[in-house]
């Protein structure tokens, strides 16, 4: 997995991370129980604060995607551990919050429920079929609507 940073980007550094690895791991890379890069080590390799890596690999491990050990560094979390069920279902709670709160700013926008549904399946559909996820989390229509702009 390439992790890369845009430090012109208004995304902070700490989410462009999360996002990356999130997306890495919707891939299947790295796989459960692989290692990630030491805090110190993304950090210099990337050119940030090991503050910056710190903060995202934190809110990694509050979303059960990864396991954090004192001395062993980070580490993809097991998918299926009897004991990440609770983390499991606040986190799919949470997610269920975020959905609600993007619906209603689509509405807030104007948006009708047929083209938020139309575009909630097709990014799903990108993501399932894991056609074109992309290092930042982001499918080829960003892409491409950035390409048409040059």
């Amino acid at each position: 997995m390439i992790i890369t940073v845009d430090k012109a980007d208004a995304l902070p550094l700490y989410e462009q991370l999360r996002r990356q690895i999130i997306a890495g791991l919707a891939r299947g890379e790295p796989e459960p129980g692989d290692m990630l890069p030491s805090v110190r080590r993304l950090a210099k390799d990337l050119g940030i604060n090991l503050h910056t890596v710190n903060k995202a690999y934190a809110m990694l491990r509050d979303e059960g995607h990864i396991v954090m050990r004192r001395g062993s560094g980070a580490m993809v979390a097991p998918r299926d551990v009897g004991s990440l069920s609770q983390q499991h279902d606040r986190e799919m709670r949470r997610m269920r919050d975020d959905i609600y709160r993007i619906a209603v700013e689509y509405k807030a926008h104007g948006g009708s429920l047929d083209e938020f549904m139309a575009d909630v399946k097709h990014n799903a559909s990108v993501v399932f079929q894991d056609e074109t996820i992309d290092r930042s989390g982001d499918h080829a229509d960003n892409q491409e609507a950035e390409e048409g702009l040059q």
